[in-house]
């Protein structure tokens, strides 16, 4: 039993699978118009059912009304015509206080014979309350009553007779007096709900409308389907082939589309992903050219020292083994530059964090840095605010401060001024370097700290720089949670700002206290579950 269970759930959930298979072999445009198709069409047979159950309803309760309303006019102008023909025997009888009152007869249900006449699709009689005899029948010949119909059921030998007061209107013929002297009833040829041709025929015309409607809201919410599924798959597809010609090598493929919807934005998200990657690729292939070229001039002295003197050229002297030193060295520096980025980058170097007092941590850097910036033609000045306290790694701020002096030296011509700054915020500490040099452009601000980007390219070789230094120091900032602020304009120098969270003496003290509360709390359950066993 249980292995036939499991194979008939099987089977279920193989033909859910393959109809959602089959369903989404068709095309996104496809699937939306039908989709539209669809909700247009549940919410049209949903809204028919209300409406036509509501409509019927409330049709039939007109129509009701309508014929209760003819049959008590039928009964109030027989009961007019016959206190008309019988005034004088009516008299008598008000006289002599009592007496038999005289039967219906035909000359008084004139006014039904006109009711019908008016409604030949609709059955009236008139019955006297005398001897219960039928005075009138539109169902008969003529409207004339038999002999023998006097206590027959109403309506006998009509076309249609109703079984129950409830198809047919009933009304009392009522003299001035408050006597009943008969009654009038009155149906519908072939309508157990009292409707006329003319009212089932207005019916019919209302469904068909209603379904006319309905079919019209389908091709609408259709077509609107269509136009939507269109509408949103166009940009897709714009973005598909602008992702197949960047595939192909094209990068410079875009898909430009317009507008502020999401689709849009994702567009804009897709040229703006597109360019960053032609620019890294340019970026690369400028890496390529610039770490060859790098290598290649120490390399070619290194070569063509060593090979002189192999060949006896030159003396193995202390000189020459210094020429092949300091180009071995400049090797030494391009590979650890290239070793930290990738490092720091990859969040490989653990982060030695400590409290920091950053004015007494850049001082010792500033006058190292002294002779070096001395040599270039440059002055530099320092200025630092006290306890500027932040919590990180030493040797990564210092790094990344000696990477922003080298910078501003590198790019700053003779005679010159840099000047470093330490400051405390509310928030943030800082510590800037500004220089006096060729500055940046709006444009290069923003590529500033892009790998091996370097600024006023016919002084690349001069500066002798690999552009790594700056992405060196966003990286460092990045991992302390901080950012770094560039400005500057150009031909009148730059400024660097670090900017690093300051050390929040208060949130470290509690959450050490915490963690301390926590060890406690912990050997102190230890314990009692100790003390708890022994017992």
């Amino acid at each position: 039993m249980g292995s036939s269970g499991d194979t008939s759930t099987k089977e279920r959930k193989g033909i859910v699978a393959r109809v959602h298979d089959r369903l989404f072999e068709y095309s996104y445009t496809t699937r939306v118009t039908v989709t539209f198709a669809l909700v247009a069409m549940m919410t049209v047979i949903v809204a028919m059912g209300v409406l036509s159950y509501v409509w019927e309803q409330h049709f039939q309760a007109y129509t009701r009304e309508n014929v209760q309303e003819l049959a008590d006019a039928t009964a109030g102008s027989v009961a007019s015509r016959y206190e008309a023909n019988h005034a004088a025997a009516l008299e008598a009888i008000r006289e002599a206080g009592m007496g038999p009152y005289p039967s219906i007869g035909m000359d008084d249900v004139q006014p039904a014979q006109s009711a019908h006449m008016l409604q030949p699709g609709m059955g009236i009689q008139v019955s006297s309350a005398q001897n219960g005899q039928v005075v009138y029948d539109s169902s008969l010949p003529e409207g004339a009553s038999s002999p023998d119909s006097g206590h027959k059921d109403i309506t006998t030998d009509a076309s249609f007779a109703p079984d129950g007061n409830d198809k047919m209107a009933t009304s009392s013929i009522v003299l001035s007096n408050g006597k009943v002297v008969g009654s009038v009833h009155m149906w519908i040829y072939g309508s157990e709900v009292l409707l006329s041709k003319a009212d089932q025929a207005f019916r019919n015309q209302s469904y068909q409308a209603m379904a006319f409607a309905a079919v019209l809201s389908v091709v609408l919410a259709s077509c609107l389907g269509f136009l939507f599924a269109r509408g949103l798959v166009n940009p897709i597809n714009r973005m598909t082939r602008t992702a197949a010609a960047i595939k192909e090598g094209d990068l410079s493929a875009r898909t430009d589309l317009e507008g502020n919807d999401e689709i849009a934005e994702l567009g804009k998200t897709f040229d703006a992903m597109a360019e960053s990657v032609e620019k890294n690729q340019q970026l690369e292939r400028r890496l390529t050219m610039d770490v060859a070229h790098e290598l290649r001039t120490p390399l070619m002295a290194i070569q063509s020292t060593v090979e002189a003197i192999v060949d006896g050229v030159f003396e193995p002297d202390a000189e020459r083994l210094g020429t092949v030193n300091a180009e071995v060295q400049r090797l030494s520096r391009l590979v650890d530059a290239l070793l930290r980025l990738s490092r720091l980058e990859s969040r490989s170097t653990p982060m030695n964090e400590e409290v920091i007092n950053v004015g007494e941590l850049i001082r010792p850097l500033v006058m190292s840095h002294e002779a070096f910036v001395r040599d270039a033609g440059l002055s530099l000045e320092y200025d630092a605010e006290d306890e500027v306290m932040v919590y990180g790694d030493r040797d990564m701020l210092r790094q990344a401060t000696a990477n922003l002096i080298s910078n501003a030296v590198r790019y700053t011509p003779s005679p010159g001024k840099i000047t470093v700054t330490v400051r405390k915020g509310d928030i943030m500490a800082s510590i800037a370097v500004q220089d006096t040099g060729i500055g940046l452009s709006p444009e290069e601000c923003k590529m500033v700290f892009n790998r091996f980007w370097r600024a006023e390219e016919s002084r690349e070789r001069q500066s002798g720089g690999l552009g790594v230094g700056l992405a060196v120091v966003k990286e460092i900032v990045d991992r302390h949670g901080g950012w770094v602020q560039v400005e500057g304009k150009k031909g009148e120098g730059a400024c660097f700002t670090i900017h690093v969270p300051l050390y929040d003496y208060e949130r470290i003290k509690a959450q050490r206290e915490k963690e301390q509360g926590g060890k406690s709390a912990g050997k102190s359950g230890s314990m009692r579950k100790l003390k708890a066993k022994k017992q």
